[in-house]
């Protein structure tokens, strides 16, 4: 065993001093190999070199040789370009010397025609003052021989064509206005009639008092009550005074309230029924007969929508349509004519292509704010657009209630239709009526309006103030005048009157030669 370590040891021994000489004597080999591997390649890098700059300076001779022959080229080319620039300069200056040459002779000419043209202005200011003292002569003479003077003479001639532009003017309005009129009238006129054809109903005057029929007179006595305290009752409960006079058998309800009046005539129907009557029974059929007045007017307002097909309408405002049943206008039940308008809307709009449905729901609610004007203040036309709107009614229904009578512009033509309607149903025979001094101020102010104009001799209202008449003097007005002052009396009319329906200016001229045979 010691043996074998002892043989390892000097192996190893060995090996450590053998490799480094080994590795020492190889490296000698390798550097020298090395060495003159690099004297070649130093040899052949030498060699290359010099090639290339050889070939370096060939290339750099071939290159300046090229140079020289591009810039004899581009010298060549830029003495052509120079030689044709100046070339072409000498023929413009050629050319700007002609035109020179030219602008100086037309620049004599015009000072030549320039002293002509002073020359002849010189000789026309001479021949126009000799033609202004000519002209002054001639109207001097004209003057003498006329006997007239210029202005004078002016102002003859003006009249005269005054009056043939008069005349010319009068006979154009007229065949215009006849020929539009013969138009309209037949368009009218079928819509108008078909219209009221196809609508009849019913009109009834309603006055401000109610008749309540009593079974004896003895209830009068009743009614009365202990030193008049049923009687008291009643009229604080309804508002209505009650008359009680010598007429038989019936008690009178006077109020201008129709809804209170209605309220109190069937609350004193009830107690005459009843035959108990004292405070307490009283304020029991008051309070019933409110119930049933409203019951009414609600039932009242759904008949009158579903009668002319509207549908949709806030319940508020069909119960004012309702109280519109115990509403009157000169005579006229507000409800019905309400309806009558709704109805001719729908019926006009129909016949033009407009939208029906909408045209008669504007038609129903034109006259609404007549239901509370009553109770609140302002003209029943602002209180029925107010009323449309809070309830939500469209704009074009808003607008049809506030123009039907012309307090605001019409925005669409379904508010002229209602205009057109409302006129039609207040202006028919019988439709309304009017109080004796109304009637009568109206007349004696169309007849005041007529003779205020120049060359009227008389004028007579007829025809229910449906028609003036007016009489002219035939040498102040003529035929043509005729045209032009009925126009004006109608503006006037117009301007200053307010009216139902249309009022017809009848001028009539007559000349009269009388002559007696002897």
């Amino acid at each position: 065993m010691p043996t074998i370590v002892y043989v390892a040891i000097a192996v190893v021994v060995t090996l450590l001093v053998a490799v480094p000489l080994t590795y020492s004597f190889v490296s000698s080999k390798r550097a020298k190999a090395a060495g003159d591997k690099l004297s070649e390649a130093e040899k052949r890098s030498r060699e290359i070199i010099d090639e290339a700059i050889k070939e370096a300076e060939g290339k750099k001779r071939e290159g300046m040789l090229e140079l020289k022959e591009e810039s004899i080229r581009q010298k060549n080319e830029l003495d052509r370009e120079i030689k044709d620039r100046r070339a072409e300069i000498q023929r413009n200056e050629r050319r700007i010397q002609q035109k020179e040459e030219n602008i100086d002779r037309k620049t004599e000419s015009l000072e030549k025609r320039e002293q002509s043209l002073t020359a002849k202005e010189e000789s026309l200011a001479r021949d126009k003052e000799a033609v202004a003292k000519l002209n002054e002569e001639r109207i001097q003479e004209l003057e003498r021989i006329s006997g007239l003077t210029s202005e004078q003479a002016k102002e003859h001639l003006l009249k005269i064509v005054e009056d043939d532009v008069k005349l010319e003017t009068a006979r154009l309005i007229k065949e215009s206005e006849q020929r539009v009129k013969e138009e309209a009238d037949k368009k009218a006129k079928e819509y108008v009639v078909g219209a009221i054809q196809k609508c009849a109903t019913d009109h009834v005057a309603e006055a401000v008092i109610s008749v309540v029929n009593l079974p004896n007179e003895e209830m009068k006595g009743r009614i009365i009550g202990r030193e008049g305290r049923n009687i008291r009752t009643i009229e604080t409960l309804t508002g209505i005074d009650l008359i009680i006079d010598d007429t038989p058998e019936a008690v009178i309800l006077s109020g201008f309230d129709p809804v209170r009046r209605e309220v109190a005539r069937i609350a004193l129907e009830k107690l005459i029924v009843d035959g108990r009557i004292h405070p307490a029974k009283i304020e029991e059929m008051v309070e019933k007969a409110q119930k049933e007045v409203d019951n009414t007017i609600r039932e009242e307002g759904e008949a009158a929508a579903l009668e002319v097909g509207v549908h949709g309408i806030h319940p508020e405002l069909i119960k004012l349509l309702g109280r519109l049943r115990f509403r009157t206008s000169y005579g006229q039940n507000v409800l019905k004519h309400s309806i009558e308008v709704a109805q001719l809307s729908g019926l006009l709009a129909s016949e033009i292509g407009l939208d029906v449905r909408i045209a008669k729901r504007a038609g129903l609610l034109h006259d609404i704010g007549k239901a509370v004007d009553h109770d609140m203040e302002g003209s029943h036309v602002q209180l029925g657009a107010d009323l449309c709107k809070k309830y939500k009614e469209t704009p074009v229904v808003i607008n049809a209630v506030e123009a039907h009578h012309g307090d605001v512009e019409p925005q669409s033509l379904i508010a002229c239709i209602v205009q057109a309607a409302d006129a039609i149903s207040a202006a028919r025979p019988g439709a309304r009526r009017d109080t004796l001094e109304t009637y009568t101020q109206r007349l004696k102010q169309l007849e005041t309006i007529s003779n205020n104009f120049k060359g009227v001799e008389k004028s007579f209202a007829i025809q229910a103030g449906r028609e003036i008449r007016v009489m002219v003097v035939p040498e102040v007005i003529t035929d043509a005048d005729m045209v032009i002052l009925a126009r004006d009396i109608a503006k006037k009319i117009e301007a200053e009157m307010e009216y139902p329906g249309m009022i017809k200016v009848n001028i009539i001229r007559e000349s009269r030669v009388t002559d007696y045979a002897k």
